[in-house]
């Protein structure tokens, strides 16, 4: 039995969307899955719309999420080059014995002929397929275009009568009329190879036995195993993805501005959820369980479990999710992920174990840091409305000598630990007949000038300290006072 090989073959116009990342996670469970290569290779042949440094930022997001590629550009292998661009001689070469074949032909159609077909076929109502009017050519025209410098391209030639049927592991058997294939462009006239020859040709050279791709390709298939038979070729096994959609209307697209890969790292979510949450986007392991590591993926990833269903991104579930992701983490572990952020809020120069243990049971994504911990470094101006809480009757007015009170009681503590605060605020409560929350919600508002905190106010008076903590209350007591 042949070793199964995968492929990912991005095309390096952007950074990795999310459902581009989904194929190469299933390309690449499948391989592993099955004692398989994975093999990376980089489609870049349409120039007009590669972005600079696209190449790194896939190269980087496979090895930063752990699918590790067997061959590929920046790893070597024994069936490269693995770039299209560095492959070119070879396209021109197969093109040319489809010709020879009788499975192609060159078409020196002028652009203005193209669009002139084109409108009336839209103005009947029908959708426009090439009339093969450059198949019908006699050696003699053709040898006299090529003579005189004609540009061309060189067209594939699908059979206009009957249909093809092939079997897709996920959808079943497709069969689609030879009549719906369009005779579509092989090689441009720059000799640049479109994705219809470029792929047959690469995946038959690197030995690709499963094809793994999304599910808008199945009706395309077709052409592509027309190629594979005028060659004599074996024809891969098919294994088409469910689409991944933004909702039940609108699929997810790069080139409409979806989120990739690197949007959501940049939003705070981790890349362990993000591979976690993508495996699910089509795929269910059969039962329960939706936390899985990389290797319990690879265990129970099957073909069984994918779905013919379109899959819709659920950014909350993804966020739950995160969140779980997040609370799992070492104390060590989480402070390492969240410390840019704590920088860029100033709250590395706390007690990281303390903030930690502060923040991290109340985080969904790591950039929710630096608005939660804001305060700790400069203390915002605030309404004094703030104090004003409906169900603990407080306000204002109420608020000044409960400030007043607790500010003496902090001035005498000696011992600022969270314990022994708690237990003096307590005895403060107990002592002016007050609710616990007419005491600690105007406290915290004092010291923090917002109303939302990770913890009460002990736990954001304990790490900013007792002489902080007397300064802020001083200023908010006064601003009450006015």
């Amino acid at each position: 039995m042949k070793q199964v090989r995968t492929r990912f073959a991005p095309s390096p116009t952007g950074y990795l969307h999310i459902g581009g990342l989904r194929t190469a996670l299933y390309a690449w469970l499948y391989a592993r899955k099955n004692g398989g290569a994975f093999i990376l290779r980089i489609e870049d042949t349409d120039i007009q719309r590669e972005v600079a440094g696209a190449k790194d930022v896939i190269y980087a997001t496979l090895k930063q999420t752990g699918l590790d590629y067997d061959e590929g550009p920046d790893v070597g292998g024994d069936f490269g080059p693995y770039i299209q661009s560095e492959r070119m001689g070879l396209y021109k070469q197969h093109a040319e014995k489809l010709i020879a074949l009788g499975a192609a032909y060159r078409c020196f159609c002028t652009k203005e002929r193209l669009a002139d077909e084109r409108a009336r076929s839209e103005a009947r109502g029908e959708t426009y397929t090439y009339d093969k009017h450059c198949l019908n050519l006699s050696k003699e025209e053709i040898q006299k275009n090529l003579g005189a410098g004609l540009p061309y391209v060189i067209r594939q030639n699908i059979p206009q009568e009957g249909d093809t049927t092939y079997t897709d592991m996920v959808f079943g058997d497709i069969t689609v009329p030879n009549a719906d294939l369009d005779d579509n462009v092989l090689l441009k006239t720059d000799g640049m190879p479109t994705y219809n020859l470029a792929n047959v040709v690469d995946d038959h050279l690197m030995g690709i036995t499963h094809v793994i791709r999304g599910a808008e390709y199945l009706s395309s298939t077709p052409k592509y195993n027309h190629l594979y038979r005028a060659f004599g070729w074996d024809i891969p096994a098919y294994i088409h993805l469910p689409v991944v959609m933004k909702d039940k209307q609108r699929k997810l697209s790069k080139r409409h501005g979806d989120a990739s890969f690197d949007d959501y790292i940049g939003k705070g979510y981790l890349k362990e959820a993000l591979i976690n949450y993508i495996a699910l986007l089509g795929w269910s392991p059969g039962n329960d369980q939706e936390i899985f590591t990389l290797d319990e993926l690879t265990q129970a990833f099957s073909l069984e479990g994918l779905s013919k269903s379109p899959a819709i991104f659920d950014t909350d579930k993804l966020t739950w999710m995160n969140a779980q992701y997040i609370r799992a983490l070492s104390s060590e572990g989480f402070i390492d992920r969240a410390m840019p952020y704590f920088k860029q809020c100033g709250a590395d120069k706390f007690d990281m174990r303390l903030i930690a243990e502060l923040i991290q049971p109340r985080l969904e994504r790591l950039a929710e840091i630096p608005e939660k911990l804001m305060f700790l470094t400069a203390m915002p101006d605030f309404d004094k409305a703030l104090y004003f809480h409906k169900r603990m009757n407080t306000d204002a007015a109420a608020a000044l000598p409960v400030l007043r009170d607790s500010r003496a009681l902090l001035q005498q503590q000696t011992d600022y630990a969270v314990e022994p605060l708690k237990e003096a605020l307590a005895g403060l409560v107990e002592k002016l007949g007050l609710k616990n929350g007419q005491l600690l919600w105007p406290l915290r508002i004092a010291i923090t000038g917002t109303a939302v905190t990770p913890g009460g106010a002990v736990e954001t008076a304990y790490p900013l300290g007792k002489e902080e903590t007397l300064r802020r209350l001083d200023k908010s007591i006064g601003m009450l006072e006015k």
